[in-house]
């Protein structure tokens, strides 16, 4: 039995923010069920680890640029996506920082390419 007059402890009916307080946040969820299954867990924030750039390179260093897809044409047409924004937003992001993007946050498919060099989007294009 909890007694919720007596603590700090109160059953969330909204959403709300949760800042950060310097210690790691902890929630506990309970579900019960009908059957008389229960279940309860406590959720702690994992330790937050300082986020690990990419090494620079020198202006104009091949660096990998790895795409790929469920089927042949799905990879055609990430490429096709990617040559595309390239030549619209290419300028803004700098060419190591998007290889390491699309090396290490995307889903890997059965079906790959990868095109390496200073100017990817000729090799995104073919």
């Amino acid at each position: 039995q909890i007694d919720w007059d007596a603590g700090a402890v109160e059953l969330l009916t909204e959403q709300r923010d949760w800042p950060q307080t310097g210690r790691p946040r902890r929630a506990g969820v309970s579900s019960f069920g009908i059957s008389g299954t229960n279940a309860h867990v406590v959720l702690e924030e994992p330790p937050s680890a300082p986020a690990s750039a990419p090494a620079s390179a020198p202006a104009g260093t091949p660096v990998p640029w790895v795409v790929s897809g469920r089927t042949p044409e799905a990879l055609a047409a990430q490429a096709e996506r990617l040559a595309a924004f390239l030549c619209g937003h290419g300028a803004e992001v700098p060419a190591p920082d998007a290889a390491y993007a699309l090396a290490t946050t995307r889903a890997t498919f059965e079906h790959r390419a990868v095109v390496v060099g200073a100017d990817p989007v000729a090799g995104l294009e073919a």
